[in-house]
């Protein structure tokens, strides 16, 4: 072989050399560098979620510029017995292998957890949990009505409500039940400070007790800057040794299935019918908020006793501090309800 073939031979080997250097760098830089989606998509994978379907729903979703370089990845990090359950948020500046070791290894992204609005009922806070986390509705419900379980964090079936403080939280989406309720009740101790036990003792009541009249308040009326000026009302009613007559004790005790309270409906035997019974009900009847918690700690100071809907229908209330006083804001709703129920019939 002469010295010029050697040479040829020589210089086309190392022309497939670089060019193989080439493209293996090419795949790695592409594997591990360069960004391979187009948008940002938050994925969830469940416990019985398989790589193959965490792959399809990346390409359908999160518009994957390289399906090969994610496939690569998913192969050689052995992403089919590794995957783990999460929420993981993806976006447009990963890479495929840094997305697949993120499915690899549970490097979530946490979940935002909010409880809000009127939540009257078990089922509807179960619900509430379980459309924002993992964990299914069911399984939450039925822990809300175990005493073995709720022992745990200091509650019953009966006054859990006071527990769960609305607000948005974040914690991992694969939190258990068990991690979700030692974070309530980690959050309900920061939220009892010494300040707000201090005043709930000023007012002779429990944080139980406050949390029950706040319920009530809760119950009353959708207006906050009322809140502190029902809550004087029913004090004023408690420190007096008068029956607190509060409504939506009794749609609690029809499980706030009635349109109506009539005067029958307050007749209903329960202890948390507070027609019937003085003093506050055993438990809360929704879960309050922390504005009426903290109306409930810091009431406005007046002598009303009575409030009923103003006629204006607009969602506040009158105030009277005499029951003629109250009976004249009575009547004057209900002249005006009537007014109103004759134009809307003869509109028709």
């Amino acid at each position: 072989m002469n010295k010029k073939k050697i040479t040829v031979i020589a210089a086309s080997a190392a022309v497939v050399m670089v060019a193989v250097c080439l493209w293996v760098g090419l795949r790695y830089f592409a594997d591990n560098r360069m960004s391979n989606f187009e948008k940002e998509y938050v994925l969830y994978v469940y416990p019985e979620t398989s790589a193959e379907a965490a792959m399809d729903s990346l390409c359908a979703n999160a518009g994957v510029r390289r399906a090969g370089s994610l496939s690569r990845c998913a192969a050689k990090e052995n992403l089919t017995d590794r995957i783990r359950a999460g929420r993981y948020e993806i976006s447009p500046s990963m890479s495929a292998v840094y997305v697949v070791r993120m499915l690899c290894n549970g490097w979530q992204s946490p979940q935002k957890l909010t409880l809000s609005g009127t939540i009257r009922s078990k089922g509807k806070l179960a619900a509430v949990i379980g459309r924002q986390m993992m964990v299914d509705s069911v399984t939450v419900d039925s822990l809300l009505n175990s005493d073995a379980f709720l022992e745990q964090f200091g509650f019953n079936s009966e006054n859990v409500f006071a527990l769960f403080l609305p607000d948005t939280y974040y914690m991992y989406w694969t939190a258990t039940p068990e991690e979700i309720f030692s974070r309530f009740r980690k959050e309900y101790d920061i939220f009892w400070n010494g300040r707000r036990l201090e005043l709930a003792a000023s007012q002779d009541l429990t944080p139980m007790e406050v949390s029950t009249l706040a319920s009530i308040v809760n119950g009353e009326t959708l207006q906050q800057q009322e809140y502190p000026l029902i809550a004087g009302v029913y004090l004023n009613r408690l420190h007096r040794g008068m029956r607190l007559q509060a409504d939506p004790t009794v749609a609690f005790c029809f499980d706030y299935e009635l349109d109506r309270i009539l005067k029958k409906h307050t007749r209903v035997d329960s202890p948390y019918n507070t027609y019937r019974y003085a003093g506050l009900p055993p438990a809360p009847i929704n879960v309050p908020s922390k504005a009426c918690i903290d109306a409930v700690l810091n009431p406005d100071t007046h002598n009303y006793l009575y409030f009923c809907a103003s006629p204006d229908f607009n969602g506040t209330h009158r105030f009277a501090a005499s029951y003629s006083e109250h009976l004249r804001n009575a009547r004057a709703f209900q002249r005006a309800l009537t007014a109103r129920q004759r134009a809307a019939a003869a509109e028709q």
